[in-house]
């Protein structure tokens, strides 16, 4: 039985919150200068189990060395994807700040209020997208995306799109965004992923038009658009990358997340292997202008198979079809975006999907 073949429950949205207790928030501004936020993945009480892999050249991080399986901490209660490059990891301080407040983090002393929450966070280059060069996520935004996640049921749709991370991000010169997916093994297992893409390699193949994630991610074979409607698009994306003044530094970002118990030196595997993903989807990738990141966490509700050492393969092999899936969803549900920053054109309306 392959990935594809498990019936799906009722209520299942194909997205990270399909991983039982995971919950997604987001918060930005667009407008007055601004195209950019922050997205907050925020684990069930008692937290997940987590780690991290860093690839990109130019990464702006947060907490990452904690994740280190060598090291103390064992899990964490959130995970933070922000715009605003190094600037934006402030949005972290307001999830934080807000953990703290209900008494979740590790524990460092004798009163239940004596905790440090440990936060993790990753920022993209969206910087000047939106006109201000000055206009980046804050604790207080990280803390109203935080706030959101929290109001969200168990289970719930995740936005997608031009939406808290996403919503300066740009791949190539097409308008980037938030999406996700999820599938559930044979063995019951689930696993998810959610991504910021924003490249500054491309997403399209540029013979054809079609997403390379389209092309390489295992499904039903895309159509190539007609190629008149490519010419034009061409034409189109050329002429927008002319007029834009941001800088092109970029950075996708994606949290990878099961069900199945790991532990963080599996759950680091997983994230690393999840990169995999993401060169299907973006090329080239984890250049030197690209802080590509992974997190990967495990909420440990099902055991894998102690009887097969190899029984962690297939939880690594869905974690880069999901990062594949969940790119080519980002860019199938952004919207074209025109700032004082720049021109950035949305795949649909490039090529009518």
């Amino acid at each position: 039985m392959t990935t594809r073949d498990v019936p799906k429950e009722a209520g299942w949205v194909s997205g990270l919150t399909d991983v039982a207790g995971l919950r997604v928030g987001h918060a930005g501004r667009v407008g007055d200068g601004w195209l950019s936020g922050t997205t907050v993945v925020l684990a069930p009480e008692g937290g997940a189990v987590a780690a991290v892999d860093v690839r990109g050249g130019g990464p702006g991080t947060r907490e990452t060395d904690a994740l280190d399986p060598r090291n103390l901490v064992q899990r964490v209660e959130a995970v933070v994807l922000t715009g605003g490059s190094a600037y934006g990891l402030d949005a972290a301080g307001g999830v934080m700040a807000w953990l703290e407040e209900q008494g979740r983090g590790v524990r460092v002393g004798p009163d239940p209020a004596h905790v440090v929450p440990v936060v993790p966070a990753a920022c993209v280059f969206d910087l000047g997208r939106g006109g201000d060069f000055g206009a980046r996520p804050d604790a207080a935004m990280g803390r109203a995306a935080v706030v959101d996640a929290a109001a969200r049921e168990s289970g719930h749709a995740v936005d997608l799109g031009a939406v808290g991370a996403g919503i300066g991000a740009v791949v190539g010169q097409v308008k980037g965004g938030i999406g996700t997916a999820s599938t559930v093994l044979g063995s019951g297992v689930t696993v998810a992923a959610l991504v910021a893409a924003n490249a500054a390699g491309s997403a399209v193949e540029p013979r054809t038009g079609v997403l390379y994630g389209q092309l390489f991610g295992g499904g039903a074979a895309t159509p190539a658009p007609p190629p008149e409607v490519h010419a034009a698009a061409t034409r189109r994306l050329a002429e927008a990358a002319a007029g834009n003044t941001a800088p092109p530094l970029n950075t996708t970002l994606a949290v990878v997340a099961t069900d199945a118990a790991l532990t963080k030196a599996q759950a680091q595997k997983l994230a690393g292997t999840s990169h995999d993903g993401m060169a299907r989807a973006v090329r080239p990738v984890h250049l030197l202008n690209d802080g590509d990141t992974v997190f990967a966490l495990s909420t440990g509700t099902r055991s894998l198979d102690e009887a097969d050492p190899l029984a962690l393969n297939e939880v690594l092999a869905a974690g880069a079809d999901m990062v594949t899936e969940a790119i080519v969803r980002a860019l199938l549900a952004a919207e074209s975006v025109e700032t004082p920053g720049g021109t950035y054109p949305a795949y649909r309306d490039l090529y009518q999907q």
